[in-house]
């Protein structure tokens, strides 16, 4: 399974699905025991994270929250940079990344657009005022000997001509010094130059902007659960290898240790693209000291977007409350620090509602509220019956845009972990990896996400992580240290797939919208990778020892399954 899903050879849900035909023919498991392997809590989790995601997506609602947040930052070139990507890194925790990128380049691309055209045509105006000025010159000195000439050829006879044709002529002779003029200096050498130093300054502008929506994309997804499918996979990995460890990954926990984990990627990546694509001119980058003819238009510009999407409407605003609703449940279902409302109300004795309870349960109320506020009367205008409006989510909609395939092999993640369990070979893996013992365990921690920094490039960031995490939860158990320490950021670095379009999809949409070449993403993601394993290792070294007491071997991974 593990070649198949390097290679691709067949599409990865058919390779997740060879469990249901192997383990039983060879004798591991019984086939209904593999089955049920397919649809566990966290695939409940998956589900119900998605259908929340294809509702925002449906009505709007992450365009008017990229927009609003466009609006704030303005358009300075760094400003700019650093607003798309929190944009896109806020909008990625709850959408797919994906979705998300594809949404971001083209108003990325509208806004650059428009500043370029706005730049470009204060030159013209610049050259044009210098121009006219010049010729205005020029035209008084032939005037005044023009007219000496005439004064002394003039006859009486001659008094009788129409002077308005003087003032036409003069016109006509004014129009065409302006534009040979104009013309003279547009087509000078220095103008050319200029021209081409804008249209290069925007080129690589485009390409930094590009790149920084599809990695911010990449690092948004890491700061939530539902963020990105590796983050799921962790969790059902960890609740069937350990299923004592009283829910050590929610919603609440992974947020607390990933979502500073991300601001800081963030805040690195920006450095790194900036200092790359935009270099560290203050009056270049941040605006000081520019004129602002050009930023205000290309903020229009963006405003013109926002009043495109005109007024909240009552779907819209229903999507945003049940969101906000499901985000405020999953937070306060078990905190940590003080009893959740889950533990107070249904999990006295045990683990009754969960995170996927919670998605499940918001996901559903998008196919029971209407899209429209229903009237007070049944008629319509025209005194005909009116019809019900439609309900906010409809199941073609869901079915049309849900990534059933993913489902798929996440289930065979959960199965081959399983098969591996019950076979011996998680015991075998264990054992053999004992004299890792000896190396210290940050070392080994970087090691990994190294090696799976690496890997990912090359290979899905879903079966990377279902690859991986059942030989780490071995290894952890064999040296005797916390899981965790291992896997969470292995798991984190499975999205750190910078270096090459076809890494992730992201990636390839940003490839081909930047114009960008595979010399252009390697060099930037190459220092970001980089970048990532620093953080990653910082973070599990500081606060993710305090918040899951990685310093000590628990008690619930001191177990041993017999095949």
């Amino acid at each position: 399974m593990a070649l198949y899903w390097c290679t691709e050879c067949i599409p990865l849900s058919v390779t997740a699905l060879l469990p249901v035909i192997l383990f039983p023919m060879m004798g591991i498991m019984q086939s209904s025991e593999v089955c049920i392997q397919y649809l566990k809590d966290s695939n409940m989790l998956f589900i119900g994270g998605l259908v929340v995601a294809i509702a925002v997506e449906q009505w709007n609602l992450h365009k008017r929250i990229a927009i609003l947040v466009l609006l704030i930052v303005g358009v300075k070139p760094a400003f700019l940079m650093m607003g798309f990507m929190s944009t896109t890194a806020f909008l990625s925790m709850w959408i797919s990344n994906s979705a998300a990128t594809a949404m971001m380049l083209p108003i990325a691309g509208a806004v650059l657009q428009q500043l370029c055209d706005t730049e470009a045509n204060a030159e013209e105006r610049e050259f044009s005022l210098t121009a006219a000025k010049d010729g205005q010159e020029n035209q008084a000195f032939e005037m005044g000997d023009t007219k000496e000439n005439h004064k002394k050829e003039l006859r009486p006879k001659d008094s009788s001509i129409n002077m308005d044709a003087y003032k036409d002529d003069d016109s006509k002779d004014m129009k065409e010094i302006k534009e040979n003029v104009i013309s003279k200096v547009d087509r000078s050498p220095e103008a050319e130059q200029r021209r081409l130093q804008r249209e290069q300054k925007y080129v690589e502008l485009k390409k930094g902007m590009s790149l920084s929506v599809c990695y911010s994309a990449c690092i948004g997804g890491t700061a939530t659960l539902t963020g990105t499918t590796p983050n799921v996979i962790l969790k059902g990995q960890i609740d069937e290898l350990f299923p004592d460890n009283g829910g050590i990954i929610n919603f609440a926990s992974w947020f607390g240790f990933a979502f500073p984990n991300m601001l800081l990627m963030l805040a690195l990546s920006w450095l790194w693209l900036q200092f790359m694509f935009l270099g560290f001119n203050l009056k270049k980058s941040f605006g000081c000291g520019t004129k602002r003819v050009a930023d205000r238009e290309a903020y229009q510009v963006i405003k013109d977007e926002y009043k495109k999407l005109g007024r909240m409407d009552f779907a819209e605003g229903c999507v945003l409350v049940i969101f906000t609703l499901l985000v405020i449940l999953w937070f306060t279902r078990e905190p940590g620090f003080i009893p959740g409302w889950a533990t107070v109300l249904f999990n006295k004795d045990k683990t009754y509602v969960t995170d996927g309870t919670v998605a499940i349960f918001m996901s559903a109320l998008f196919f029971c509220i209407p899209s429209k506020l229903p009237g007070c009367c049944g008629e319509s205008s025209d005194g005909a019956p009116a019809e019900a409006p439609s309900a906010l989510l409809s199941w073609d909609i869901v079915h049309r845009k849900f990534p059933w395939n993913v489902l798929l092999l996440l289930g065979g993640g959960y199965a081959l972990a399983h098969g591996s369990e019950k076979s011996g070979l998680s015991m075998w893996l264990g054992e053999s990896l004992i004299p890792l013992q000896s190396i210290p365990p940050y070392a080994i921690t970087i090691l990994m996400t190294m090696l799976v920094a690496a890997f990912t490039e090359c290979s899905s960031n879903t079966a990377t992580t279902t690859l991986f995490l059942p030989i780490l939860a071995s290894m952890a158990t064999a040296i005797k240290i916390h899981p965790l320490y291992v896997m969470l950021p292995c798991t984190i670095a499975t999205s750190l797939a910078f270096m090459l379009p076809v890494a992730t999809p992201p990636n390839a949409i940003a490839f081909s919208f930047g114009n960008l070449k595979v010399i252009d993403m390697a060099k930037a993601g190459f220092i970001l990778n980089i970048i990532g394993v620093l953080t990653i290792n910082l973070a599990i070294n500081t606060w993710g020892v305090a918040m899951f007491q990685l310093d000590s071997f628990p008690s619930w991974a001191n177990v041993t399954k017999n095949p």
